[in-house]
């Protein structure tokens, strides 16, 4: 069964990665193969809850973008170096295709033959030398094992073509030559005392009782062929490792897990149709032909906390949207069939998942339902910040009792958890909890800080603005701004770029402002600070 990617938003948060593990367990127990998944690293705060609750922390996405393994290449398709090149044509010609991968012991690519290849060799080859197996001799001239003493054959090819006695007179048969003749005896028997590497009789000739015994003696191979001298010459050839044609050949090869779009654009430039793929080992896994490609299976995923592309995976626009759990505003993303599309104007994404745990009857079991209380009271900072309904608290009335865990102590040490600023450096402090936002054509950064504490931030205020400057500048963001929660004050202090400083005043109706003024009972970015920013920008 195909895999369903159940993932938050690029920043994760609490409310996020707990809805993508509590959502994914539910369209499980619902016959889908979710997987939860995370864009980022997690914070401190959600760190606590899976370790409280004993959950891992989900798979990290770097991007849902086509690979090549999401499309129909041709799965399978290589053959062993060591095969004849007629068994090789023969394979090419079944299959449909112009080329193919050459693959040794445990299918690792050495090559790739392709039809031009093959017409260069059978033109403008070598062809008195042989190196092959016996067996791939004996299948190209559907011939018999008369005496087999050799697993491989190297060698030179003669044709007894002269009268005998001319032959025996001029021709000098070295251990290494292979011979092809008829039934003439008397060449048949100077062939095997001179100890060659193979004989080939043709037009399934007569060999004497006596000449068999010297060539055993002497370890002749020998086959014999119902085919004529003449189609027999013309066909050894073709009984050579097909790998001959290729030594000097390295092929153009994409890996498995490489971007499809990556591939498009390389084979553009190259101008080949035939690639092997391979895995990071270098094992072949087939063949991608540019002019081959038809199915696409892009991945399937469903969005949690949040619908707005700026937030989302990486190379979303070529994954296939599913479903939208949230319960922020409606963004921009748009999908090519309808979706299922659930947002409620409620505190927490995981308020929005007990409902839809109680609207299908799948029992909640302990742990995902300590992960969904954890979401909630993370998102409105233990049920006190504006956004909390009643909704949010009908939920953690129940989620608290599966959990066996009150909510009220449960909620301040891992609000605790996720405050502390030990060990970060400034800029990973702003950056643990950013959005970014356009507005009114601008892109505007708003960060939210949560703290018990906000000494912290405050005696190191002038290190904090420089380290804005210097993230909006590198980030080319219109503006930013750094909102620091004290959540037992319940409000914010609030920091910013100068090309926000008439805007913040216009916002929040001041005549007067000054980096680090307090907006008291200011807990919400979602549902106070950035509608504020919004009005007035648009204004």
């Amino acid at each position: 069964m195909e895999k369903v990617y159940v993932f938050g938003h690029k920043k994760p948060d609490t409310d996020s990665v707990c809805a993508a593990i509590s959502l994914a367990y539910l369209r499980k127990q619902m016959g889908m193969n979710a997987v939860p998944a995370v864009l980022g690293s997690i914070n401190r705060e959600t760190e606590y809850v899976l370790n409280y609750f004993d959950v891992d922390v989900p798979k990290y996405l770097n991007h849902v973008q086509l690979q090549i393994k999401d499309v129909n290449y041709h799965k399978g398709y290589m053959i062993h170096e060591n095969a004849s090149i007629l068994n090789c044509y023969h394979y090419m010609m079944d299959h449909g295709i112009t080329g193919i991968p050459l693959v040794s012991e445990k299918n690792k690519l050495t090559g790739l033959v392709t039809e031009k290849m093959l017409v260069k060799e059978l033109v403008g080859g070598n062809f008195t030398h042989l190196y092959t197996t016996y067996d791939n001799i004996k299948e190209t001239l559907e011939a018999e094992e008369v005496l087999k003493f050799d697993t491989e054959i190297t060698g030179d090819i003669a044709v007894a073509s002269y009268r005998s006695t001319t032959f025996l007179n001029q021709i000098f048969l070295k251990p290494d030559s292979i011979l092809i003749v008829g039934d003439r005896h008397s060449i048949i028997e100077y062939a095997v005392q001179s100890k060659i590497k193979l004989l080939i009789v043709v037009g399934s000739g007569e060999i004497k009782d006596a000449h068999l015994q010297i060539a055993k003696e002497n370890h002749v191979n020998i086959i014999r062929t119902p085919l004529d001298t003449f189609h027999t010459a013309k066909l050894i050839g073709l009984s050579n490792y097909v790998k001959n044609i290729t030594y000097k050949n390295t092929p153009v090869c994409f890996e498995e897990t490489d971007l499809y779009n990556d591939f498009l654009e390389k084979s553009k430039h190259l101008r080949h149709n035939n690639y092997p793929v391979i895995d990071k080992n270098g094992t072949c896994l087939g063949l991608i032909r540019v002019t081959d490609i038809t199915a696409k299976h892009r991945k399937k995923v469903i969005l949690v906390d949040h619908n707005e592309k700026e937030q989302s995976v990486n190379g979303l626009e070529e994954a296939e949207i599913l479903e939208i759990v949230d319960h922020h505003k409606i963004g921009d993303l748009t999908t090519a069939a309808p979706i299922n599309f659930r947002n409620m104007a409620v505190g927490s994404t995981n308020t929005i998942l007990y409902f839809l745990y109680q609207e299908n009857k799948v029992e909640i079991p302990t742990s995902i339902a300590g992960l969904m209380m954890s979401g909630i009271l993370s998102d409105t900072l233990n049920l006190t910040s504006p956004t909390t309904t009643t909704f949010d608290r009908m939920a953690i009335s129940t989620l608290e009792k599966i959990a066996c865990v009150p909510h009220e102590a449960y909620a301040m040490d891992m609000l605790k958890a996720g405050t502390s600023l030990e060990g970060k450096t400034i800029e990973e402090v702003i950056s643990t909890d950013l959005k970014v936002f356009p507005i009114s054509s601008r892109d505007i950064a708003i960060s939210q800080v949560l703290t018990f504490d906000v000494s912290e931030i405050i005696e190191k205020d002038h290190s904090y603005l420089q380290t804005l400057k210097e993230m909006m500048l590198k980030n080319h963001y219109d503006g930013m701004v750094l909102a620091v929660t004290d959540i037992l004050k319940q409000g914010s202090y609030i920091f910013y770029t100068d090309s926000m400083h008439d805007i913040l005043m216009d916002a929040f109706a001041l005549t007067d402002i000054k980096e680090g003024f307090f907006l008291e009972g200011c807990v919400s970015r979602k549902k106070q600070i950035v509608p504020s920013i919004v009005d007035a920008m648009e204004r």
